[in-house]
């Protein structure tokens, strides 16, 4: 159950600025976080930044940093410190004594939004074992303020009664959750195989690039798509058909930085549905200041999942909000979205990919959306024929309606 009627928790966001990454590149982490901080109903009021060659293993932060944080918590009523990597159990026990509030790692904050976000009893189970899975090794660091508190951001679901305390109930838990999902698994793979011998396709991107607007577009479904991370969490499926040529698309769980080994693992159903396409749907939030970035990270989870070497079209959405500045040297004026045109896009860098097609739309705005049609009916096309060499009769007339 979420609470509709719970305070809005006053949040700290802390960061260390390690010796690889620019400041700039460390900001747009913690612009990542904070959203994930809005997402899960909290309010960010304060961001920490350390350069550090590594975490400190008690506290995270280095004893004077640590002194400053707990003095800015002390003096404006701070809930909750947020750090943007994992904590240890003891982290987590000395960081809480250190700075008298509760403490959350950008882990559990993303396993708090996946149980907010969770719908179907598929999703709620996945959740529920990646929660227990995080649990485990931190009952000690964690149970003094779970007995305190009740409902915050980080706290639902699993460990707000006492007897999940006891580490073997917990493992327990696990192993029933592990087999529930076994079952799961077995019956998802079946109704995949019972779809037939279809063309199958699957959007992936970074969590937040309009997957779901696009699933709507080329279905003409009521796939719901909200401006908050990780709004899907349920894989759905849908037929599609492009001029004469049906083939199903599915729309899938969204990828992001740091995602959690364990949400992962207990995400391997859904996620099949990216193993076992035909074609992939890359899509890019070209608005985004690091979309470089996002992709990066989308293409190591895909490698991550054996499934980098699939056919995919990379799709460059939201041209209608995008503004692109200039990487000349000698020129760093911006270039105003609205006199770079779809013809400057085609003929950027980012049109250059040697292995992919590549598209650029407006979701939202339908700009160019039927280019992506004709790109995206070629390429099932292609697939199609080697499947079914003697089916040509489908592509006589191969225009798009």
């Amino acid at each position: 159950m979420i609470e509709t009627n719970r305070p809005v928790e006053r949040a700290i966001l802390i960061g260390i600025n390690y010796p690889a990454q620019d400041e700039k590149e460390t900001e747009d982490f913690l612009n990542e976080l904070s959203f994930l901080a809005e997402t899960a109903g909290a309010q960010p009021v304060r961001r920490f930044i350390q350069k550090l060659a590594m975490p400190d293993p008690r506290t995270f932060l280095g004893s004077g940093k640590t002194e400053e944080v707990a003095q800015f918590v002390s003096e404006n009523d701070i809930d909750i410190a947020i750090f943007d990597d994992e904590l240890s159990a003891s982290q987590l026990r000395n960081i809480e004594k250190e700075l008298g509030c509760r403490i959350l790692d950008r882990t559990n904050l993303i396993l708090d939004i996946f149980a907010r976000r969770a719908r179907t009893s598929h999703a709620r189970t996945q959740v529920e074992l990646a929660q227990y899975k995080y649990l485990l090794p931190r009952l000690s660091g964690m149970w003094t303020h779970l007995e305190r508190q009740r409902g915050g951001i980080g706290l639902r679901g699993p460990g707000e009664t006492e007897i999940e305390t006891d580490r073997r109930i917990i493992r327990d838990k696990i192993t029933l959750l592990k087999k529930q999902l076994k079952k799961i698994d077995v019956q998802m793979s079946t109704q995949r195989k019972n779809r037939g011998r279809m063309v199958r396709v699957a959007l992936v991107g970074y969590t937040n690039v309009g997957k779901s607007t696009i699933m709507n577009l080329l279905s003409k479904s009521e796939v719901f798509a909200e401006n908050k991370l990780f709004a899907t969490l349920d894989t759905t499926v849908r037929k599609v058909v492009i001029g004469n040529l049906p083939f199903l698309l599915s729309d899938t769980v969204g990828f992001i930085r740091k995602l959690p080994h364990d949400l992962v693992e207990s995400f391997k159903s859904t996620l099949d549905e990216v193993r076992e396409s035909d074609l992939l749907i890359h899509v890019v939030d070209i608005s985004h200041p690091g979309f470089e970035e996002q992709i990066k990270v989308v293409n190591e989870t895909l490698r991550e999942l054996k499934a980098s070497e699939k056919p995919a079209i990379i799709v460059f959405n939201k041209i209608d909000i995008f503004s692109y500045i200039s990487r000349d040297e000698y020129d760093l004026s911006p270039v105003q979205k609205e006199n770079y045109s779809l013809d400057d896009l085609r003929k950027s860098w980012m049109a250059n990919d040697k292995n992919h097609p590549v598209v650029f739309i407006s979701a939202e705005t339908k700009d160019n959306v039927e280019e992506l049609k004709r790109l995206l009916y070629e390429e099932v096309k292609k697939i199609h024929i080697k499947r079914y060499p003697y089916n040509d009769f489908l592509f006589d007339d191969p225009r798009p309606r």
